[in-house]
């Protein structure tokens, strides 16, 4: 608990520095005014410290907004900081760059590689903040100052569901398999407490794995289990089908911002603060919701929503995606599979992070392609399709069709930058850079740090353009089977759908 001491009217000059001296530090609580025997001991102990240059009653909250500067640390994830196509962005990101608004400062974030230098950042003074979806632990606490937990999160046991794999249930079952979990991680403490109760429980911490790549090793088999805080188990979770949660390690832990110890309460106060305003408002619930969604397939469920949305939303959009795409030479169906993936054909949508309309253009992009109103559908489907040409136009000549369009594509949604780091990435491999079929193998390379801490452009979250693709050339596919099936009813479930896989899809004479 963080106590606020109550202001106390002192004399100038060494007066009131005695007070500070000792009402101010962290973790001291002075609940009466000094009297007239402890008065000149204050006195005495606050020109010491003067003399020393502690500066006992140094205010961070106002040295902060002096500098004109908040410095964050944080790791690049897609549960705290990334770039994408729109800059910027990320749960915690979201979050840092609301309390630099709400102090009136800049924000400048710092990377780090994994939490134990989140840690080491803060107790070395290079940041103000740590911001990277920490766990509030016992072992932390001896480090840093936490402030109000804004979300919790459980500690989940993931396994890959197949034949022949049984969902542990307890943990005396995971003593005959294999266990990896991050070096330094919250996870690796808490096994280290479960271990005094559970006789033969064994496990192995690496510092060169991140939780991208624990899923992948127990997706591929290469593991048994692993452990990974529930909210990164949700952003990732569609993109490992067959990883599986068995059970919880320990009830919900807290999430919470750190501050280095020594400081004063301030700045812990100032975020406490932020964080009621933001909880009262609503607006955290909403970026809970918005960042730790899952990414959608096109499932029965998404295929059934799919055809209905193609019957009732479609035919009033139709024509202006046609007219569209005669313009910027595209196949309207293929511009129309890319309204529905970005905004299921919702000329209103909106989205917390910025991004609007019927095509979810940025506002830089829709200022750079003379759109005055992202929400107006004419507007927003020209200018998607204009982006898109210009994408399309920017690649590589030696990329051809229809390779240039699905790179185009994949650099809509994640950016241009990202997919030239993939391309380079490919080639290093000895992959080709100009086949999508190469360069998607290699988005995802781009989530790991191996990978993306040598390229330009960073940390992205590479397997979400891979199935963005795929998605478009499902629905494109499917709105080419219906409209050249003239005079036919439409498709009424799921079943109807076309069943061809993605390897044979195409678009068509208009794009080939």
């Amino acid at each position: 608990m963080i106590l606020h001491p109550t202001p106390m009217k002192l004399p100038t000059g060494a007066d009131f520095i005695a007070n500070c001296a000792f009402a101010r530090l962290p973790g001291t609580y002075l609940p009466m005014p000094p009297n007239r025997r402890t008065l000149p001991i204050l006195r005495g102990t606050a020109l010491i410290l003067l003399s020393l240059g502690l500066a006992a009653c140094g205010n961070d909250l106002q040295e902060i907004r002096e500098r004109g500067e908040i410095r964050i640390v944080t790791i690049n994830a897609p549960t705290t900081y990334y770039e994408d196509r729109n800059g910027p962005t990320g749960f915690e990101f979201a979050l840092a760059e609301r309390f630099a608004r709400h102090l009136g400062v800049q924000l400048k974030i710092d990377i780090a590689v994994n939490a134990g230098q989140v840690l080491g950042t803060l107790t070395r003074k290079n940041a103000d903040i740590g911001a990277a979806g920490l766990d509030v632990t016992t072992e932390r606490r001896r480090e840093v100052r936490f402030g109000p937990p804004y979300m919790d999160v459980s500690p989940e046991l993931v396994y890959r569901m197949g034949k022949g794999k049984s969902k542990p249930r307890r943990l005396q079952d995971l003593t005959e398999g294999r266990i990896i979990v991050a070096a330094g991680s919250s996870h690796a403490e808490r096994l280290r407490e479960l271990a005094h109760t559970v006789p033969g429980l064994k496990w192995e911490e690496r510092e060169d794995l991140a939780v991208i790549d624990l899923l992948e090793m127990v997706q591929d088999g290469e593991i048994d289990y692993t452990v990974v805080s529930s909210n990164e188990l949700a952003v990732n979770q569609s993109f490992f089908p067959n990883v599986r949660p068995a059970f919880s390690l320990a009830p919900a832990v807290d999430i919470a911002w750190a501050v280095r110890r020594g400081r004063d309460p301030s700045l812990l106060q100032e975020i406490e603060e932020f964080f009621i305003r933001l909880r009262e408002s609503g607006e955290l619930d909403s970026l809970i919701e918005q960042y730790f969604a899952q990414v959608g397939q096109l499932n029965y469920v998404g295929a059934r929503t799919f055809i209905q949305h193609m019957k009732k939303r479609l035919p009033e959009y139709q024509e202006l995606f046609e007219r569209a795409a005669e313009q910027y030479g595209f196949d309207w169906r293929l511009l129309a599979a890319v309204g529905y993936q970005e905004s299921h054909w919702d000329p209103k949508a909106v989205s917390p992070t910025g991004v609007r309309g019927l095509m979810m253009l940025t506002r830089i992009t829709a200022a750079e392609l003379g759109v005055s109103n992202r929400l107006d559908p004419r507007q927003s489907i020209f200018g998607g399709a204009d982006y898109l040409s210009r994408v399309r136009e920017r690649l590589p000549e030696e990329i051809t069709e229809p390779d240039r369009t699905y790179m185009a594509l994949a650099s809509y949604n994640v950016g241009y930058g990202h997919l030239q780091d993939a391309r380079k990435i490919t080639a290093k491999q000895g992959g080709d850079p100009n086949l999508w079929a190469d360069v998607m193998l290699r988005l995802p390379l781009l989530q790991k740090e191996k990978w993306y801490s040598q390229t330009r452009y960073g940390y992205a979250r590479g397997y979400e353009p891979v199935h963005y693709v795929k998605n478009i050339r499902r629905y494109y596919d499917v709105l080419v089977w219906m409209h050249r099936r003239a005079g036919e009813p439409p498709a009424d479930t799921p079943e109807d759908l076309p069943k061809r896989q993605p390897k044979s899809f195409d678009f068509g004479p208009s794009i080939l």
